[in-house]
C-alpha cells in the first residue's frame, strides 16, 4: 500500500506537470527521472503548488503545513534547482519551472554528489531523444515555441547592422540583464556522460535576471558581469556556435550556445523541420554564385544541415559545385556566412519579419492558447492570489490577435471573457 502511495504521489506530480503549455508527457521513463529528483514527499507535496508565483503563505495553506516548516521545504527544493525563488522589494516569491526550460537543465548545470547524473543523464537522453514525445511537444506542440535562434553578430554586414533590432542581438541582452549567470551546458554534460560529448566549450550556459539570481543563490550556477558574459558569447562564435535563446523580446531568461551534436534544440530543427520547432531569425543567407568555389566548408558548419552542394550546370567546369540552402530548414543563424572565407555567403533580411512575443507571460498565454490548456492558466485556483494575477493573464490575451483570442475564448468557455473579447475592435 505504501508503495502505491508513493507512486500516486509521482503520478499527481506528472498532472501538475502537464498543466504548463508544452508538458511532459507520461512514461516510465519520466517517472525514474522524477524518482531521482524527488523524494517521494517533495512528489507529493510539489504537484500541489500553482501554476503562477506563489509566496510562502501560499505554500503554507496549499499544504497544510506551519510557515516554518513551508519556508524550509520550499529553500530545500530551490537549493536542489527544482523551484527558483525571486525576492522582490523584500518578499520572496517561489515558482516551479516546467522540465524544460527548467528543472531537467538546472539538475545538469553543475556537478553534483546528491544524484547519480550519469544515470540520471542515460535516463535524461532516453526520454527527450529516443521516446521522442516529450521533445515533440516541447518544440513542435504549437506555432509559438519556447525559444528562438539570435542572429551570429559578427557575419551582420556593415549595411546591414542598422536592420538588426536589439533583442535580435545577444550581447544586448547580456548588457541589459539584471544578472547574469553561467552554468555547465546541460546538452553537452549530459553528452558527456555517455561518452559522446564534443569539444565545444562546456561552461557557457547563460542564465539572466531573476531566473539567474535564483540559481548563483543556491549555487547551481556562478555569477559573471557583463565583460565576462560578452567575453563568453566571443568564445562561442569563435567555436561556431548557435545561440539559442528564450522566445521573447524582453527579459530574455536564458541563452543556450549549441552546437549541433548535442543540444536539444539544433536535434529537434533537424528532425522536426518541417514542423519548424526553432524560431528563426530574420535573415537568411545569399549567394553570390561567382564567388562560391563549392568548397564546402560551411556545410560542415551548418548546425541543421539546411546546406548542400549542387552541380552549378557550367559547361566549362562540369565538376563544379555550389551552395544551396533549404529556405525552410535554415535557422537564419549566419554561421555559414562567417566561415565563408571567400564572402560567397551573405546575410540579407527575410521577407517578412519573424514575430517575437513581448515577455514570458505573452509568450506562456501563446503557448496555452495554441495547445489548448490555457484554462489551466485561467482557473489555477492556487495560483490565483489576487485579481491582480487574472488581469495580467487577461490583458496578456487581450492583447492577441482577433483569430487567438476566439481560439482563447472557446477553450476558456467564459461568458465574462466573451464579453470583453467582443468589446475589443478586429
Amino acid at each position: 500500500m505504501a508503495h502505491l502511495s508513493a507512486r500516486a504521489g509521482y503520478r499527481d506530480l506528472v498532472k501538475r506537470l502537464n498543466r504548463f503549455p508544452q508538458g511532459a508527457p507520461p512514461s516510465r521513463l519520466l517517472y525514474r527521472i522524477l524518482e531521482l529528483l524527488f523524494s517521494e514527499k517533495e512528489a507529493r507535496y510539489v504537484a500541489l503548488l500553482p501554476v503562477r508565483p506563489f509566496t510562502v503563505e501560499r505554500a503554507s495553506r496549499v499544504w497544510n503545513l506551519p510557515m516554518t516548516e513551508s519556508e524550509r521545504l520550499l529553500d530545500s527544493l530551490a537549493e536542489k534547482g527544482i523551484l527558483l525563488d525571486m525576492e522582490e522589494k523584500g518578499r520572496s516569491t517561489y515558482i516551479l519551472p516546467p522540465p524544460m526550460a527548467g528543472f531537467f537543465e538546472f539538475s545538469m548545470m553543475r556537478v553534483r554528489s546528491d544524484v547519480d547524473q550519469k544515470i540520471l543523464a542515460e535516463l535524461l537522453y532516453q526520454y527527450i531523444n529516443m521516446e521522442e514525445d516529450f521533445i515533440r511537444a516541447l518544440f513542435a506542440g504549437g506555432e509559438t515555441g519556447l525559444g528562438r535562434v539570435f542572429v551570429h553578430e559578427p557575419a551582420v554586414p556593415p549595411e546591414l547592422s542598422l536592420h538588426v533590432l536589439d533583442y535580435e542581438r545577444a550581447s544586448h541582452t547580456i548588457r541589459s540583464a539584471s544578472d547574469i549567470a553561467i552554468g555547465i551546458c546541460y546538452c553537452r554534460h549530459k553528452m558527456e556522460h555517455l561518452g559522446t560529448a564534443c569539444e565545444a566549450p562546456r561552461e557557457i550556459c547563460m542564465t539572466f535576471n531573476n531566473t539567474a539570481s535564483s540559481l548563483i543563490r543556491h549555487h547551481i550556477a556562478r555569477r559573471a558581469d557583463r565583460a565576462e558574459g560578452l567575453f563568453l558569447l566571443d568564445e562561442a562564435y569563435g567555436s561556431n556556435l548557435v545561440q539559442f535563446g528564450e522566445n521573447v523580446r524582453e527579459k530574455v531568461n536564458f541563452i543556450c550556445n549549441c552546437c549541433s551534436c548535442c543540444c536539444e534544440a539544433m536535434l529537434a530543427a533537424r528532425r522536426f523541420a518541417f514542423l519548424h520547432p526553432v524560431h528563426t531569425t530574420n535573415f537568411f543567407p545569399r549567394l553570390d554564385e561567382e564567388m562560391c568555389n563549392g568548397c564546402g566548408k560551411c556545410l560542415s558548419f551548418c548546425p541543421v544541415g539546411a546546406a548542400n552542394l549542387i552541380s552549378a550546370n557550367d559547361p566549362k567546369k562540369k565538376t563544379k559545385r555550389v551552395l544551396r540552402i533549404d529556405a525552410d530548414t535554415c535557422l537564419g543563424c549566419g554561421v555559414c556566412a562567417r566561415v565563408c572565407s571567400r564572402g560567397a555567403v551573405r546575410l540579407s533580411t527575410r521577407p517578412e519579419r519573424v514575430l517575437t512575443p513581448v515577455n514570458s507571460a505573452h509568450r506562456v498565454v501563446l503557448m496555452a492558447v495554441e495547445r489548448g490548456k490555457l484554462q489551466d492558466l485561467i482557473f489555477d485556483n492556487r495560483a490565483l492570489a489576487s485579481h491582480r494575477a487574472m488581469a495580467a493573464i487577461l490583458g496578456a490575451i487581450l492583447k492577441l490577435p482577433p483569430l487567438q483570442r476566439v481560439m482563447a475564448s472557446r477553450q476558456m468557455k467564459s461568458r465574462y471573457l466573451e464579453y470583453l473579447l467582443k468589446r475589443i475592435p478586429a
